[in-house]
């Protein structure tokens, strides 16, 4: 019954941080991009830029930011050098996180990580 519930909690999250994203006029390419690297919770875009956002949901917006992990940022910029390969019109990629706790509005935090 856990895990069913942190699904929902999880799909809602991304859900929310679609809107949220939809809201900032920001394209919506995919929602849980599964790579040989690993799952991108969002691929959005906007402009010239390609943007993959982590989605966390927590108890609280702070320990949503500090949820993530130095191995999920590697991952994810693995990942995000795959995805750009096959999405060769945007010409900046860049790595958001999108914090959501209970009773709190979503903070989304952009260019959370510099390249290299």
């Amino acid at each position: 019954m856990a895990d069913n519930s942190r699904y929902r909690k999880g799909w809602w999250a991304e859900w929310l941080a679609c809107a949220l994203l939809f809201i900032k006029n920001y394209r919506i390419i995919a929602r849980r991009l599964r790579t040989p690297m690993g799952e991108v919770d969002i691929l959005a875009a906007k402009a010239d830029t390609l943007v993959l956002v982590e989605v966390k949901y927590r108890s609280t917006i702070a320990a949503a930011l500090q949820s993530v992990s130095s191995h999920q940022q590697q991952r994810l910029m693995r990942a995000a050098n795959y995805v750009a390969a096959r999405y060769p019109r945007y010409t900046v990629r860049r790595w958001d996180i999108i914090a959501i706790a209970p009773h709190a509005w979503p903070q989304h935090v952009i260019n959370v990580w510099a390249e290299g």
